[in-house]
């Protein structure tokens, strides 16, 4: 599971059926930074590629979210659904203790 922090959402005119009644965010994937800094820390819009997510729990601008790619991606689904990454989670609360060894 990945986390990122929601910073758009996508707007179709036609959706597969398998995908009605959720919507489609874009994520900006958390760095180092973000881990470090927590949820209070800038959103960044660095080199990392922002992925366009399905999301059927609410996630909305601003939140924070945790995210699954691939074939893990497609598993919630009974029919073969042509997604790549899907919201799992909706973060209320991180801590981050690095180890340092």
């Amino acid at each position: 599971m990945k986390l990122g922090t929601v910073i758009g959402r996508v707007t179709l005119s036609k959706t597969v059926k398998s995908l009605e009644g959720g919507r489609f965010l874009v994520v900006s994937p958390f760095g180092r930074q973000q881990f470090a800094a927590g949820q209070d820390a800038p959103i960044s819009l660095g080199s990392d590629p922002s992925p366009v997510i399905y999301d059927a729990i609410g996630g909305a601008q601003g939140h924070v979210v945790g995210y699954v790619e691939g074939r893990e991606a497609a598993q919630p689904f009974e029919q073969p659904t042509p997604v790549d990454a899907i919201n799992v989670a909706l973060v209320d609360e991180m801590f981050f203790s690095p180890w340092k060894g």
